[in-house]
């Protein structure tokens, strides 16, 4: 059986201005598989980039976007256990497609929602949250007094890993894009904060920590502070570059990490963190669990109607956005 809804399209890659709200057919669930309505959609980054056609191979065209969202179980394929039509559930991963009113998804995907957080609130934190997590937990497991560069401090990823951060016993120094963003980095957990292009990011980082360096740089940025997150290690420090905001990240020639301090550099991607469905249910009892102990507080959440999508992706692209971005059906 086929019903319809309506979904964001993305026919050809290039800007905002590609994608269109269209009314689309969503056939029955098919085996392993949930039919879930939207309550609430996440927006991130790599909805950009694929927007763009620069993560990976390109997505097949026409396309949906949109890998994370909190919805309400409608309906089950053949062969599904564990769930039942009227749970709420959210996910990350699996294929493209959350900027729409329903949708179906791989139950392998779906995570049950303890009662007590909001459709908002879950939208906002599960794919940032589990980011998150399996950076600093998994990636590079943070220990109590580690030193930690985490840039973009106060943006979705950011907001919530300096929160756990300083809940280990870290000591984190987060960069931000503005003095307006330097207060809700210190409400983070910063206990520095370098406002991007106000001075030489990587002599501020060696001042701060005495000439030693941090053993563990985060950078989501790319190309505008690669350089200077290498930089800013110490000797056998490790650079987690996991994000491109401000454009690629330039050739590297590999003998310079050994010139630099034996450095470690990694490029993860959450989906090699949560292929493993123990991990990732794991990963998600820990984010929840952090949530309700309070250990993270929500960050700031910015909404739009899903039928201003471009304008939300445009807004997050141009640094105009705090916090995290959800779409509401």
């Amino acid at each position: 059986m086929t019903t319809q809804t309506r979904a964001i399209r993305l026919s050809q890659f290039g800007g905002p201005d590609v994608l269109s709200l269209q009314d689309v057919e969503l056939p029955s669930p098919g085996p392993g598989e949930i039919q879930v309505r939207h309550l609430a959609i996440g927006l991130n980054f790599i909805d950009i980039y694929h927007r763009r056609g620069i993560y990976g191979p390109p997505l097949p065209l026409p396309a949906g976007l949109g890998v994370e969202g909190v919805g309400q179980v409608t309906a089950l394929g053949q062969g599904v256990t564990g769930f039942a039509p009227g749970d709420r559930v959210a996910y990350v991963g699996g294929p493209p497609g959350a900027y729409a009113l329903a949708r179906n998804l791989p139950a392998a995907r779906a995570l049950l929602v303890p009662d007590g957080i909001d459709d908002t609130t879950t939208a906002a934190m599960i794919f940032k949250g589990l980011t998150a997590e399996y950076l600093i937990h998994r990636c590079v497991a943070v220990r109590p007094s580690d030193r930690v560069l985490f840039h973009a401090a106060a943006g979705g990823v950011g907001s919530i890993a300096c929160q756990w951060l300083k809940s280990i016993g870290a000591e984190v120094i987060g960069t931000v894009g503005s003095e307006a963003k330097a207060d809700a980095a210190r409400r983070n957990g910063c206990a520095h904060v370098i406002v991007s292009g106000s001075e030489d990011m990587a002599a501020r980082v060696r001042q701060i920590t005495g000439g030693a360096g941090v053993r563990v740089a985060y950078d989501s940025v790319g190309a505008d502070t690669f350089a200077a997150s290498l930089d800013s290690l110490g000797p056998r420090g490790t650079l987690v570059s996991f994000g491109e905001s401000s454009g690629p990240v330039p050739p590297l020639a590999v003998s310079s990490l050994g010139a630099k301090g034996s450095l470690f550099l990694t490029r993860p991607s959450i989906a090699h963190y949560t292929a493993d469905p123990g991990e990732y249910r794991e990963a998600a009892r820990r984010l929840f669990a952090a949530m309700a102990d309070g250990t993270l507080v929500p960050p700031q959440v910015t909404t739009y109607p899903l039928d201003q999508a471009a304008q939300a992706q445009d807004d997050m692209e141009n640094r105009r956005t705090q916090g995290s971005v959800v779409l509401l059906p």
